[in-house]
């Protein structure tokens, strides 16, 4: 079964809203006259409508796209900020003796895994932020 999205949904209603709208009128007893006239009033209900939903669906991709910009920003950040840390290690290491070389390989390794975890977690909280962010918007 195919997956529906909200997009198509909405355009589906849209559509059978306006499918249904002409059905009962064309069905109802009524004179040619006031035929045209109900045919003409859901007919400039139906271009009010699409244009609220597009400029709304406009709205909504614009501050999604905000949103996504300042997590992909934060994420930036966090990544170069360990990446800065990884490389202080590295100038300590070519600046001590093969002992404390060794210690501070050990320490290095242990850093580059555990900000590799922090970029990890902290991509993982971005993207359900994000998502939930999205989830919020489509169910407003």
């Amino acid at each position: 079964m195919a997956e529906m999205n909200t997009k198509d949904f909405l355009i589906g209603t849209l559509i059978g809203g306006i499918v249904g709208a002409s059905a009962a009128l064309l069905l109802a007893p009524k004179s040619g006259k006031e035929l045209r006239s109900d045919i003409s009033d859901q007919a400039q209900i139906a271009r009010e409508k699409t244009s609220q939903f597009t400029s709304s669906a406009y709205e909504k991709g614009n501050e999604w796209a905000s949103i996504a910009k300042e997590k992909s920003t934060n994420l930036a950040k966090t990544v170069s900020d360990q990446s800065n840390q990884v490389m202080d290690k590295v100038k300590e290491l070519t600046n001590k003796g093969y002992d404390e070389a060794k210690q501070l390989t050990d320490e290095l390794t242990s850093e580059v895994q555990q900000s590799v975890e922090v970029v990890t977690e902290e991509a993982k909280k971005e993207a359900a932020d994000l998502e939930q962010k999205v989830e919020e918007e489509l169910k407003s």
